[in-house]
């Protein structure tokens, strides 16, 4: 893994998703063979394989703390260009010290990842303003998780996350994205526990050779999300677990 320390000339982005984007760091130690993130290479010069360098904003929370002086208050989505709670967060703590300025001030947050370390900060999200987090789960099944989140934590990890932030009464999401084989078996594994849930197939470009290799053409294809929207959405229902598809 290369780590750079870098100085960011901003922070707080616009975003298409949310009203703002926090990203601490670009590039994702988890380097799952789906993310679409992978084409920031074309701007960053990276040419190390993704998943395999990560530069740290050390002055994130400096200029977070500038910009929100400035700027209209909005909800912020942290992150979406990387995992905010990867390993690296362990050491440098820039998302816990961008959620602390953001929560201070009082700006809605919405939390993206895949990492059991957002337990670090469950005092800051379960005492403070508007805040929900979004664990992206994308199977149920193992097997097929070490296939394309093979460095990320394990589904069983994730869903002891989301209960624990559930019962400390912090609102919770499941994104369901990139929807993969056995993701209808997640809808059992997820009631009681999640206020909502976003399912998405994504864009599959970067890893059709991961498909390909392990015999999953068929889950690119319009029958099986057709297929998969059907059964979900009965389940779901019938769990009265509130969702949208984004497709």
């Amino acid at each position: 893994m290369i780590v750079r320390e870098v100085y960011a000339k901003s922070i707080l982005s616009k975003s298409k998703v949310l009203d703002y984007v926090v990203n601490p760091y670009i590039g994702c130690e988890h380097g799952c063979t789906y993310c679409y993130v992978r084409y920031v290479k074309r701007f960053t010069g990276h040419t190390e394989p993704w998943g395999e360098f990560v530069d740290v904003k050390i002055n994130a929370p400096t200029l977070l703390q500038r910009e929100t002086r400035r700027k209209k208050v909005g909800r912020v989505w942290i992150s979406g260009l990387c995992d905010p709670y990867q390993p690296l967060e362990g050491r440098y703590g820039l998302t816990r010290r961008c959620l602390e300025i953001l929560l201070r001030k009082g700006w809605p947050v919405t939390i993206q990842t895949k990492s059991t370390l957002v337990l670090r900060d469950l005092d800051l999200l379960k005492s403070i303003g508007d805040v929900e987090v979004c664990l992206t789960i994308t199977t149920a099944d193992e097997g097929i998780k070490q296939i394309f989140e093979p460095k990320a934590p394990s589904i069983k990890e994730r869903l002891e996350t989301l209960e624990k932030l559930h019962s400390a009464g912090v609102k919770t999401c499941v994104m369901i994205a990139p929807l993969l084989p056995k993701a209808e078996d997640l809808v059992k594994e997820i009631a009681g526990k999640v206020d909502y849930v976003l399912v998405d197939k994504m864009n599959y470009h970067y890893a059709d050779w991961v498909y390909k290799r392990h015999g999953l053409e068929y889950a690119m294809t319009s029958e099986f999300f057709l297929q998969k929207k059907r059964e979900l959405t009965e389940l779901l229902k019938r769990e009265g677990i509130p969702h949208e598809f984004e497709f």
